[in-house]
């Protein structure tokens, strides 16, 4: 089955993404968004979004674009970021945001892919985290269960991906990827590269075709580098 479609706007029409969906974004900072799909999601205008992503990209760049357009109601993140619009809107009452310790977002997602009922973790036993929720000793530590991350839509960013959805990350833009494309029930992959069915091994697939609903190739992405920090030149040089 040919999953290839021309593009993001055409991809986000076959989800038939609708106001108040439940959206994981893949991504760390602006390293693996989906950038195409961001702008196709803003073109749509669909609003009172929920988005689960590691953070919310920068101001004018990444999800901040829908958070300037006001369509993200609820963000579940682990890091505000440098974005000042998420900062602002959420010390105004206007953003509703749930941080979730890094790790323990990663492993709500995978439950959520997994089809698991939750997990038990010690971290953020003791803290505001763990208030309202049920928490359990075992061997004498003491652990709060997190229950899994669903989505409507799962919008990710691959390297290389072929005709039945198999995807291929690069390096540290792999980051929330995996997991967040077997945990909704409509997968969308933005690649930088289609490639043949066959092209690379079946052991180098990060991402089984069986997850991915459509995808397509992102055209005039932006590699933008949210912090760049380099050495200061030595002295006679």
């Amino acid at each position: 089955m040919n999953k290839v479609v021309e593009s993001a706007a055409a991809a986000l029409a076959r989800a038939g993404l609708k106001d108040g969906a439940v959206i994981l974004a893949g991504g760390f900072g602006l390293c693996g968004i989906p950038e195409n799909l961001i702008a196709g999601i803003r073109a749509l205008g669909v609003k009172d979004l929920t988005v689960v992503s590691n953070n919310c990209g920068v101001d004018d760049f990444g999800l901040g674009l829908l958070l300037a357009t006001r369509q993200i109601r609820k963000m579940v993140s682990s890091y505000v970021g440098e974005n000042a619009t998420f900062e602002r809107q959420y010390l105004d009452g206007a953003l509703e945001v749930e941080f979730v310790p890094q790790g323990t977002l990663a492993e709500r997602i995978r439950a959520g892919g997994a089809g698991l009922g939750g997990f038990y973790t010690p971290t953020g036993y003791g803290t505001i985290v763990a208030e309202g929720k049920e928490t359990r000793e075992v061997d004498g530590r003491h652990y709060v269960l997190e229950k899994p991350i669903k989505g409507d839509l799962a919008i990710v960013k691959a390297w290389r991906g072929d005709p039945l959805g198999n995807l291929v990350y690069r390096m540290s833009a792999r980051n929330f990827n995996p997991m967040m494309a077997t945990a909704a029930a409509f997968t969308i992959a933005e690649v930088d590269e289609l490639v043949a069915v066959g092209a690379f091994d079946p052991d180098a697939v990060h991402t089984p075709g069986v997850y991915v609903d459509a995808l397509f190739q992102g055209v005039g992405e932006e590699k933008r580098i949210e912090q760049r920090t380099v050495r200061a030149p030595e002295a006679g040089r």
